[in-house]
């Protein structure tokens, strides 16, 4: 006989959408509370067996609590207590998460720390967090930071195999437990992916990280069968709101460590998805080369966040899968999902949001049949008051202008860790500003043109980098894998756009600045002053998060037009 399936019923899912204590310090129990399946393995992890072999192991509701529990019991012995900041520097995948929930349950606050942040950075990040405690696969680069400034070292800094392996008899938890969190108390710091300087400290709300999320409970675009599939990385409101949903729904769902195509297929395969959830980085490796067939057979929808996802790359995933007749509604019953017949092809939801923004308020929906639209994010989701497009004074600019994109919502974070002057520089007329350059359609739908950080000032005004990454991932695909834009110094003042490009595999780059500028020009678009070729993964560095460090590729090429390098080379 089959094993019952973990998805809450449709009255528990209605219930938790109106629950008034629910928030994001508490949602495991309420999701034991309300689902009478919270035996039912819902959340997988992945290894392999000595022949290569994916194998998953599933967790419950329960099997998640009592794991909680018992490092809820390592740190209420190590002194930690409500309100405490604690650095939690462990690798991406299931383990993040246990360590969220519990300190989250003593009331103590995790500062996630992605662990590919450089050792620097992340020492002078949980300076500033000012962590009581430092928990970390390995801590050794942290404790020889220490070393040298004893009267910053934390009260410990200890390997996270020691809470895995603590003995919990004997063991207390206080009374009363889990802690009961208030609306706007702090139940999480979460560093920015440091593309701009060095990483910011966005503060997650109980209520706050909620917010907004309530419609999910039905409209998430799932099926009876679903499936999910979650490559965000787990130390990241990303990931930490896909994992919140999947367990108040339920929903199965595999969190992988490694957002590498070589690694994320064959667990495809294993588990055939049928949502996948992630950051632009494995999106551009899936849809790189032959495509995954067989491990997106089941896929029906594709969900981005944290960064633009280029047109170039969503056209190719989208045939891939096959998907229901009207995917986003609310939810079907078994047997009207089963007289419904599926679609060729899938789905790719791109959502706009950051951590401040508490989770994706712009979503775009591309689909097989779907005209080209180049930096559409689409209209604000119903979480949001009110967004509208700013000169630098806060006032709202007419439809087709180009300017700072303002959101009014509460689902925003309540601001910066200790730092309310960074808090107040993203506050403008009672507008959050999301450090994004957009402009408005007159039908109300929103198109992204840049960062704030990353806008081109040319000597003729500004000129915008993804629109430019869009014909060039697009309508050069046959050479161009990936790209980023940036400004440069030039000579005669002001900057001038440049491309830096990975290949695609045997590619010929020889005659690309000419070609892309040909169809720059088309699209009306400023052509581009050189071309550089990445050809390792030094030419083209990542962030924690995999995002392209584009203040990285200007210093690099701050003198390519000023200097003794040849523009053309």
């Amino acid at each position: 006989m089959s094993e019952p399936s973990p998805i809450a019923p449709l009255a528990a899912r209605e219930r938790l959408m109106t629950e008034p204590g629910l928030g994001a310090g508490n949602f495991l129990d309420h999701a034991i509370a309300a689902n009478p399946h919270h035996a039912v393995p819902y959340l997988y992890r992945h290894s392999l067996d000595h022949r290569g072999q994916v194998l998953l192991r599933g967790y419950s509701l329960l099997d998640l609590a009592a794991l909680r529990d018992d490092y809820a019991r390592w740190y209420w012995a190590n002194g930690v207590r409500p309100g405490d900041p604690v650095g939690v520097v462990v690798a991406e995948g299931m383990e993040p998460l246990l360590h969220f929930l519990a300190l989250t349950a003593l009331g103590a606050i995790p500062a996630l720390v992605n662990d590919a942040m450089r050792p620097d950075l992340m020492v002078r990040y949980l300076d500033h967090v000012g962590a009581v405690g430092i928990v970390a696969d390995d801590p050794t680069a942290l404790a020889a930071a220490y070393r040298a400034r004893p009267e910053r070292r934390p009260r410990f800094l200890v390997p996270a195999a020691e809470i895995q392996a603590f003995d919990t008899a004997g063991a207390t938890l206080p009374d009363p437990y889990p802690y009961q969190h208030a609306a706007a108390d702090v139940v999480g710091l979460i560093h920015s992916s440091g593309t701009t300087g060095t990483p910011k400290s966005t503060m997650l709300g109980h209520h706050q990280f909620w917010d907004g999320k309530q419609p999910r409970m039905l409209r998430f675009p799932a099926q009876p069968d679903d499936r999910l599939m979650s490559l965000m990385p787990h130390t990241h409101a990303g990931g930490l709101s896909y994992f919140l949903t999947a367990t108040l729904l339920g929903l199965p769902t595999v969190v992988m460590g490694d957002w590498r195509r070589a690694v994320v297929e064959p667990v495809m395969e294993a588990f055939q998805p049928t949502m996948v959830a992630s950051f632009p980085r494995t999106f551009v490796e899936l849809a790189t080369g032959e495509l995954p067939v067989r491990g997106a057979a089941r896929v029906h929808s594709w969900f981005n966040t944290g960064d633009s996802a280029h047109y170039g790359h969503i056209r190719r995933l989208v045939t891939l899968g096959e998907r229901p007749t009207g995917l986003i509604r609310p939810w079907l019953l078994p047997s009207e999902a089963a007289a419904e017949q599926p679609l060729p092809g899938s789905q790719f939801v791109d959502g706009l949001g950051s951590s401040e923004m508490g989770m994706a308020l712009f979503g775009q929906v591309t689909t097989p049949e779907s005209e080209r639209d180049d930096r559409c994010v689409g209209k604000p989701l119903e979480v949001v008051t009110k967004a509208a497009v700013l000169d630098h004074e806060g006032t709202e600019l007419p439809d087709g202008t180009v300017g700072l994109l303002g959101v009014v919502t509460p689902s925003r974070t309540p601001g910066y860790w200790r730092d309310p002057k960074l808090t107040s520089s993203f506050e403008l007329a009672g507008y959050w500003l999301t450090g994004d350059v957009a402009r408005r359609a007159a039908d109300g739908r929103f198109y992204h043109l840049d960062r704030t950080v990353d806008v081109i000032d040319t000597a003729t005004g500004p000129v915008y980098s993804l629109p430019i990454e869009e014909v060039l991932l697009a309508d050069c695909a046959e050479t161009v894998r990936d790209c980023a834009v940036v400004g440069v110094p030039v000579p005669q003042g002001g900057q001038q756009p440049i491309a830096v490009v990975q290949l695609q595999e045997g590619a010929d780059c020889g005659a690309l600045l000419a070609d892309a500028n040909k169809l720059l020009a088309e699209a009306g678009l400023s052509p581009l002053a050189a071309v550089r070729v990445a050809r390792t993964a030094a030419d083209y560095p990542l962030g924690p998060t995999g995002k392209v460090l584009k203040r990285e590729l200007r210093t690099r090429y701050a003198t390519l037009f000023t200097g003794s390098e040849s523009p053309h080379r």
